[in-house]
């Protein structure tokens, strides 16, 4: 479908910033709702409308939702540590948030509705690389959150007769990540290495994980949302493997090769081995992410130095 006015949930965010700037430039009209908890009005591009407001404010919704055909819902609490203690916050947004999004678009005539889920949903990997058939069995709140959104949103598009899609990213990292003790271990490892500290790794670094490059993620949504391509739940990674403690060293060889990373205890609800089988976005979008942490760590890095400098 071509893409004229769309509604970008999270659009000052990490991902969804970079979603944004990629609908600017195919001529798209776009609006951003986001609350600012974590995005940042400078990473909204010139020519998109930010809307402030919250996903579970049922008027700010639909303000947001008036006269657009496409939305990217990308708005979430992103973490899967603080899910753990703080589940009741984390299903407030994740789930209830995004039913507002899909009454709300239902009630606006909407042809498209893409949800933004993870590769949490799938828990601990019974088969690498997982595919989209891999059983669900998350190991945290945050995942299960997910997984009951991903469904909500395939079910209520199709009563609703709207299309629907679900995204399933892995693990995202690139420019404009906002800087958490619980989300990004790369942006994490970079900021405490340039502070000259030493990168902590939980457990015994050996945990892989699928390292995808946040403008290959952009553009696989967009795409996916231009495709015919609905109902349906697509992965969006790289189907290569990188250990933490690889990243751990690459970083370090980037930045201080005389530091050298510590190990602290493991933590609850995260997966051993987390690779994606990107066959079905291949062959349904045409379309798969192949830039890689060993060709992007220097962008991310120098762009983390500018930030630091700044005092952003």
């Amino acid at each position: 479908m071509k893409l004229s006015t769309v509604l970008v949930t999270g659009g000052a965010g990490f991902i969804g910033s970079h979603v944004c700037e990629s609908l600017v430039a195919r001529g798209a009209r776009v609006r951003v709702l986001d609350d600012l908890s974590m995005g940042r009005r400078d990473n909204v591009p010139a020519g998109a409308e930010l809307m402030v407001g919250d996903v579970r404010d049922p008027l700010a919704v639909v303000r947001a939702m008036s006269g657009v055909e496409a939305v990217f819902h990308l708005a979430a609490r992103v973490s899967i540590r603080t899910s753990t203690t703080q589940f009741l916050e984390d299903a407030s947004v994740n789930v209830m948030g995004t039913l507002e999004i899909l009454r709300a678009a239902a009630a606006a005539g909407v042809r498209k509705v893409l949800y933004a889920s993870s590769m949490a949903v799938y828990g601990e990997a019974e088969s690498v690389p997982q595919d989209e058939d891999h059983p669900l069995h998350p190991l945290s709140p945050y995942g299960v959150g997910k997984v009951a959104a991903e469904k909500y949103c395939l079910v209520v598009g199709r009563h609703a007769g709207f299309q629907s899609l679900v995204l399933r990213y892995f693990n995202t990292f690139g420019t404009r990540q906002t800087l958490t003790p619980y989300v990004g271990v790369m942006t994490i490892f970079i900021h405490r290495l340039l502070s000259g500290s030493k990168p902590v790794i939980f457990g015994d670094g050996e945990q892989t994980r699928d390292f995808v490059y946040v403008g290959d993620v952009a553009e696989a949504t967009v795409r996916a949302m231009e495709s015919d391509v609905s109902g349906t739940v697509l992965n969006v990674g790289t189907g290569r493997g990188t250990t933490v403690n690889r990243l751990a060293r690459l970083l370090c060889e980037r930045i201080d090769p005389s530091i050298q990373p510590e190990h602290a205890g493991e933590q609850p609800g995260e997966t051993r081995i987390s690779v994606a089988d990107n066959r079905r976005l291949e062959s349904l979008v045409g379309f798969v992410p192949l830039r890689t942490v060993e060709d992007k760590a220097l962008e991310v890095i120098e762009s983390i130095q500018r930030v630091r400098r700044s005092g952003a």
